[in-house]
């Protein structure tokens, strides 16, 4: 499978808050690319994400926002493009939210959330988190909620499901967006 797997980390509740984001591209089932980065928001910083993720204000005072950022990963979002998330409506929304603060166009590509397939094909999981669902798979999520960690675990999950499934089983979760 070809895909490009993502995650975000938020300063707070806002869709804008993007506080640090993961690409992990991954071709004929092999992890081949990754791409991390700290993103200066244009917003406050919430007590609650800090804890979640330990990213405070300090770490991206010299960081780039997203604004700077996007011309670099933008051509990953075409319209043939298979991008994966765990818990998707999330990072799609992170996107979509961060895109519109900063007067960019929302891309046209096709996306795939594994919670979804992971709740289909690993029903008995005592749940479907991504930290539980890479243990129950013997996956080394070694920092979970660091945006890098958590896109290589969610790809792994993909990649894994594809080997054992077979993409075409994969199909039915994809959706445009």
């Amino acid at each position: 499978m070809n895909f490009v797997a993502i995650d975000f980390e938020t300063a707070n509740h806002e869709r804008h808050s993007a506080v640090s984001l993961a690409l992990v591209v991954v071709r004929d089932d092999k992890i081949v690319d990754q791409f991390y980065s700290l993103i200066k928001p244009p917003t406050y910083f919430s007590k609650r994400n800090t804890q979640i993720h330990g990213i405070r204000k300090e770490d991206v005072a010299e960081a780039p926002d997203f604004a700077t950022l996007w011309p670099t990963i933008a051509p990953l979002f075409t319209e043939d493009q298979l991008v994966v998330a765990h818990n998707a409506n999330f990072d799609s929304s992170v996107l979509k939210g961060t895109l519109a603060y900063f007067g960019f166009s929302e891309p046209h590509y096709q996306l795939l959330d594994t919670v979804a397939t992971s709740r289909y094909f690993f029903p008995a999981f005592p749940n479907h988190k991504l930290n539980t669902v890479a243990d129950q798979l013997n996956l080394d999520l070694k920092n979970h909620h660091n945006a890098l960690a958590d896109a290589i675990a969610c790809a792994q999950i993909l990649i894994y499901q594809a080997k054992q499934s077979g993409p075409q089983a994969l199909k039915p979760f994809v959706k445009n967006k």
